[in-house]
């Protein structure tokens, strides 16, 4: 005899081409808060943690493209089992790395702190064109006391 057959979501996969220049970080927030929305309902509208975490995130691995990695050409998004992964893809070959310590009384350099503190797992793997940065963040729905359901 054999138990209840369970049925596993099948991930959920958009890619973007990025059009270089002004306004595609801006962009790619958006893209990346639409698909939070329709894939995780209330658990991706603002003012939820992990979106709020994956939409800064996004923004910050965007603009270190532009700042470090050159032009940021793909951003790919991927959720299954209440997960969130993003990549964005750029034309540079040179990983990221922090640069010293992290001080937050700086303006910038916080990218690499942030995505540590708040990603569940982050990497860079090279690509063809350069190398994409990814991230994975983790998007549960909050119960009514506030805590993860």
């Amino acid at each position: 005899m054999t138990g209840p057959s369970t049925r596993r979501a099948k991930p959920r996969t958009r890619r973007y081409d990025l059009a270089a220049g002004e306004g595609v970080v801006r962009e790619c927030r958006e893209l990346t808060q639409r698909a939070l929305s329709e894939w995780f309902g209330s658990a991706g509208a603002p003012g939820r943690l992990a979106a709020e975490d994956a939409l800064l995130l996004v923004s910050e691995v965007v603009t270190n493209a532009l700042t470090h990695g050159g032009v940021p050409y793909e951003l790919r998004l991927d959720h299954a089992e209440g997960r969130l992964w993003v990549q964005v893809s750029d034309t540079s070959a040179v990983r990221p790395r922090p640069r010293g310590r992290h001080h937050a009384d700086r303006p910038s350099g916080h990218g690499l702190y942030l995505l540590a503190r708040l990603a569940a797992h982050w990497g860079c793997v090279p690509r063809d064109r350069g190398k994409a940065v990814w991230f994975e963040v983790v998007v549960r729905e909050r119960t009514g006391n506030g805590s993860p359901t």
